[in-house]
């Protein structure tokens, strides 16, 4: 797909970088931003046209999913992660062929893309499907065949999936994707991560998502998370995402505080399937980097990033009994530049010049953003907006969807082969 060009037009601009919004054109040249101009001055063809009406934001990162999964929502609700795993989800999942995979893809392409999800960071199988249903979709993402066991055979798949898809479109990153530690044992982790330092790669990683999988480090690894992390190498892959990190000892933070390693926080599914509270507040206040993911739609059951970031920004001051805790800018700066950086994006997120123009517009033409100035956006966003006031999906400065129509995706035949294909699971 070729790179976009041209101006968002007379919209509220927000990002993570800007003390208060401000009105202007965003004008894109080659996919990039090349410039934030007054309203109405930046010049060439409208890529959309705010009226003075709409905000725009970077675009919004799921960093921990499974997409295909979307295949599998609604099964095996309301049961502990264990048992939700091995009962329900782990046979579904063997019943599952490469048609499914993108089935399932290509389903939650046209979820997120609605919501206004420029990018997600993925763990799977069958992960040549999602890649093709990435470049189709025109979104961003970080992929990686998950590795459960010492399996070489799936290890061999990842890094040719890597050979294949690291780098492509400029769109697409590869990660390497052991399980997490109670599924691959030690020496087998210690091997994928030298691979990763070796390649350059990154790693996707579930960690400490059940409070039961301390014991398995007392018991079983007879040592410290910070220590397993370490011992490993883990530390030292371009990118590490430990995905949930719902139970990291709040005092071992230190070993997690690097620029290279994210949190990627999933407080939704984290609540559905009972794991508990992540420390957010101390993540923040260590200075650990924190993004927000969904996880599966099979645990969620969404794949809505608004959802998510309301949602992080009560519970945590309910649980506490803070209501400062887990602030409306701190939460959309995990959803956007922080997510983008664990998917191994230095130059997205962010709505400045030289960044990847990965913007979404919303709707403030409605009553939930009445009041809503330059000083409050974040704030209104977060406890007020919702995926439904998403008027536009731009990556690289291609429009992905505008009012309520895809550009590259054909939602009815995917959700009728989707509903097909769910019929034999």
């Amino acid at each position: 797909m070729p790179a976009g060009n041209g101006t968002i037009k007379n919209v509220l601009i927000w990002d993570s970088g800007r003390d208060e919004a401000c009105w202007g054109d965003i004008v894109v040249n080659d996919g990039r931003i090349s410039g934030v101009t007054k309203p109405n001055e930046g010049g060439g063809e409208i890529i959309y046209d705010g009226r003075g009406r709409c905000l725009a934001l970077p675009g919004l990162i799921n960093a921990h999913t499974h997409v295909s999964m979307a295949l599998l929502r609604g099964i095996g609700e309301e049961l502990p992660l264990m048992e939700w795993l091995h009962k329900k989800i782990f046979p579904a999942e063997d019943k599952l062929t490469a048609n499914n995979i993108r089935s399932g893809a290509d389903l939650a392409m046209l979820e997120m893309t609605a919501a206004g999800v420029t990018g997600f960071i993925d763990m799977y199988c069958f992960m040549d499907e999602v890649a093709e249903s990435v470049l189709q979709s025109g979104l961003r993402a970080a992929l990686c065949r998950g590795i459960i066991g010492d399996d070489e055979v799936r290890i061999a798949e990842n890094l040719s999936l890597a050979e294949r898809y690291n780098g492509r479109d400029e769109r697409i990153t590869v990660q390497l994707g052991p399980h997490a530690p109670y599924t691959v044992p030690i020496e087998c982790v210690k091997r994928i991560a030298a691979l990763a330092k070796e390649r350059d790669l990154g790693i996707h990683f579930h960690w400490l998502e059940a409070r039961g999988e301390l014991d398995w480090f007392s018991n079983e690894a007879k040592m410290e998370p910070a220590a397993y992390l370490e011992e490993t190498g883990l530390l030292e892959a371009r990118e590490l995402v430990l995905a949930h990190s719902v139970w990291h000892p709040v005092e071992q933070l230190k070993t997690i505080t690097r620029g290279n390693v994210t949190v990627s926080h999933n407080p939704k599914s984290n609540m559905k399937l009972g794991s508990g509270y992540a420390p957010l507040a101390e993540y923040l206040g260590a200075g650990v980097q924190v993004a927000l993911g969904t996880d599966g739609a099979a645990s969620n059951n969404r794949l809505d990033l608004w959802d998510e970031m309301r949602f992080a920004a009560l519970i945590h001051k309910g649980h506490r009994l803070d209501p400062t805790l887990a602030g409306a800018r701190d939460v959309l700066k995990m959803a956007t530049v922080n997510g983008a950086r664990a998917m191994g994006f230095t130059d997205t997120g962010l709505i400045m010049p030289g960044y990847r123009a990965d913007v979404i517009v919303v709707d403030m033409d409605n009553p939930r953003y009445v009041g809503c100035d330059a000083s409050s956006v974040p704030e209104f966003v977060v406890y007020a907006g919702s995926s439904r006031d998403v008027k536009a999906t731009v990556v690289a400065g291609r429009v992905l969807y505008m009012d309520g129509e895809f550009q590259f995706l054909d939602a009815e035949k995917i959700i009728a082969r989707a509903s097909e294909d769910r019929l034999g699971l």
